[in-house]
């Protein structure tokens, strides 16, 4: 993985793909380095992402820094490790470790890292029609807001659920936020599914050697469209299905959730899910209680 402190050189991007028709599978895993630069690691066209990119950028200290227009792109940048001084229409924001911020379409962004250790960062994208506004959110302001941080679920199904950009931020299609599983739980639990509102990924951070987890994505539960292993530094894109997962005794299952609406605007919806059936009974388990 290229997160947290394992120190990995690579970046293992899970893809599952499948058609209401066919429900064909498609997983792969490819070897996008941390050397330093801007990289994809999920788009339109190779993965089953409709609207959903993201990508990495990663800079060691002193590198020249990395400028880019994003087009008609939103665009959230997320910090995930080292500090990062990020430039967008006339302002700087300093970023540190899960800080983010939020860039509006047609925007020419520039990225330094911002200390000794260099910096990566997530970046989250989606196609946009309008233009919102700019926005830095702070990661220890999040925690310190009852409606973007939350403890979600009670034990085996605890996590700890940190919002960074959604209902905060004004945008059209993404939204993005960091969850860390209590050791040995499960996430996203009870099963949950959103489809015909948001499509998701999940990139796997900080979980060093030798944590791991196991995804699931399916439609049907008799005949599951992924079961796949994690680790730090691995994606996993949930185009539909219900997508939970669960932490080795031990260890967490830590994540950054991504998410892009399908309608922009009217389907950027947090926490309007369909939950399986058989799991119903208790609740989405997204309401949560305060830390």
């Amino acid at each position: 993985g290229g997160l947290g402190t394992a120190g990995a050189d690579e970046i293992g991007m899970l893809a599952e793909a499948w058609t209401e028709l066919s429900a064909a599978t498609l997983a792969r895993r490819s070897a996008a380095t941390t050397r330093p630069g801007r990289r994809t690691a999920v788009a339109p066209g190779p993965t089953a992402a409709r609207y959903l990119h993201y990508g990495r950028i990663t800079l060691d200290a002193g590198d020249e820094p990395i400028t880019f227009n994003n087009n008609e792109h939103e665009v959230g940048l997320i910090c995930l490790n080292g500090k990062a001084t990020v430039k967008a229409s006339g302002e700087s924001f300093e970023l540190d470790r899960y800080d983010a911020v939020y860039v509006p379409r047609d925007s020419e962004i520039e990225v330094e890292a911002g200390g000794p250790g260099g910096c990566d960062l997530a970046e989250v994208s989606a196609p946009v029609e309008k233009r919102y506004p700019l926005k830095f959110v702070s990661y220890k302001e999040v925690r310190e807001n009852p409606r973007l941080h939350l403890i979600a679920g009670k034990p085996p199904a605890e996590r700890d659920l940190n919002v960074l950009i959604g209902a905060n931020v004004e945008a059209g299609r993404i939204m993005a936020g960091v969850t860390f599983s209590t050791p040995g739980n499960w996430t996203s639990w009870p099963p949950h599914e959103h489809s015909k509102l948001l499509e998701e990924a999940y990139l796997f951070i900080d979980m060093p050697a030798p944590s791991f987890g196991v995804q699931f994505v399916y439609t049907d539960p008799q005949k599951p469209e992924l079961v796949q292993v994690v680790r730090e530094g691995d994606c996993v894109l949930m185009p539909q299905g219900y997508h939970p997962n669960v932490a080795a005794p031990g260890g967490q299952i830590n994540f950054l959730w991504m998410m892009a609406a399908i309608r922009e605007g009217e389907d950027r919806l947090y926490g309007v899910v369909n939950v399986q059936p058989e799991y119903a009974a208790g609740g989405s388990g997204l309401e949560g209680r305060a830390p």
